[in-house]
């Protein structure tokens, strides 16, 4: 499991709950985490500062049938990696949700390690267990469910494929 923030880190989530910054992040955050992941060679991303762990997704596109990668915020549970799909509380759900309800199979650079996962979309007292422990990482979450209250903000769990 994750580690919690630590002092730090939660004086810097404060700020990135802020309306303002987390629509600046929303259009730049995963650009600079993706030169920094080349730059690092898979090790690390700026959005470490946060103090979660960035995966490397990469799902095929719903549309496009294409692949696409894209560095995010993850809860590791085990095996199993829990994404949340608040897309920094924007009207829309991200486009790694409509590729991975389309496309379950994915693969997922951590550490270094490139590994095939299969997605599902959890619900009822798994869902509220994986936002709660979102939260209690990052309570911008729920700020981001008060921008969004016209939808529920989805949360996908990764399992290592078979």
């Amino acid at each position: 499991m994750n580690k919690g923030p630590n002092a730090f880190q939660k004086f810097i989530h404060r700020l990135l709950m802020l309306k303002w910054v987390s629509a600046f992040l929303a259009v730049v955050l995963y650009r600079l985490d993706a030169i920094a992941w080349k730059l690092s060679r898979g090790k690390h991303t700026v959005a470490e500062i946060v103090g979660l762990p960035i995966i490397q997704l990469t799902t095929i596109g719903a549309k496009t049938g294409q692949p696409r990668t894209m560095p995010l915020v993850s809860l590791l549970d085990g095996e199993k990696i829990a994404l949340i799909g608040s897309n920094f509380g924007r009207k829309t759900n991200p486009s790694w949700y409509y590729n991975l309800k389309a496309n379950p199979k994915c693969t997922v650079q951590f550490g270094g390690h490139a590994v095939e996962y299969e997605a599902y979309q959890v619900e009822g007292e798994e869902r509220e267990r994986y936002w709660q422990m979102a939260v209690s990482y990052y309570a911008g979450y729920e700020k981001y469910k008060q921008r969004a209250p016209h939808r529920q903000i989805p949360v996908m769990l990764l399992e290592k494929a078979k």
